[in-house]
Formats: C-alpha cells, sequence, structure tokens
C-alpha cells in the first residue's frame, strides 16, 4: 500500500433520467483519458435549497477516478458536458490504496498518443 497518493475521486450527481448525462459524462471523461474510471450509482434523493426553495430531486451519484494533473481537465469537461447550472465537483485525495491499482489509474490517465 502507497500513502499520499496523486490520485483523486472527483464527485458529481446528474439528474436520474436518461437524458441527465450520467452515461455521456462517464464515456467521455473515460475516452478521453481524464478518468480510469466511472462509476454511476444507483439513484438516490437528494435534498437541498437551491434558489431559495427547498429541493428534492432523484439523482445519481458519479465517482471519478484519476489524478491530481487530470482534475483542470476534468473539472472542464463537466462544465461542458453537464446539464446542471451549477454542477457539484468535489475533490477527494486518495490516501492510500494498493500499488498496483494506482499505477492503473496513472496508466489509465496518461495521455493518448498523439493527443489528449
Amino acid at each position: 500500500m502507497t500513502t499520499m497518493t496523486n490520485i483523486v475521486l472527483v464527485l458529481t450527481t446528474v439528474a436520474d433520467h436518461p437524458d441527465g448525462g450520467g452515461d455521456r459524462i462517464a464515456t467521455t471523461l473515460v475516452e478521453e483519458h481524464l478518468a480510469a474510471c466511472v462509476n454511476i450509482g444507483a439513484p438516490m434523493t437528494s435534498v437541498y435549497r437551491w434558489q431559495g426553495q427547498l429541493t428534492r430531486d432523484v439523482e445519481r451519484q458519479i465517482v471519478i477516478k484519476t489524478t491530481v494533473e487530470r482534475v483542470a481537465a476534468v473539472e472542464a469537461r463537466l462544465r461542458e458536458l453537464h446539464a446542471y447550472e451549477l454542477p457539484e465537483i468535489l475533490v477527494v485525495p486518495v490516501v492510500e490504496a494498493s500499488d498496483l491499482y494506482l499505477d492503473w489509474v496513472r496508466t489509465a490517465t496518461a495521455a493518448a498518443a498523439g493527443g489528449g
């Protein structure tokens, strides 16, 4: 196990309906080598205050596995692809993980040959 890594989890939520964008976001980030893996969670209920109103929506949590070096590009791409006016973008450091998994994330998020 390695301690203090350059791997992070980027969290966001999307609406739980076909045009919520979860699949499109996940596929794009992995295709563009911005994420090694993206998990789209089961539907959940989110309760929050938006524009002065108490709101309750069914959403899906998205967990994006990437490197610190790719965070700015992930955030920029999320802002382009996301349907929300103000998408949640939380970056959580991975303090410890297996060396083999860390290597896989780093390799999967390396720039593609000829660009990316």
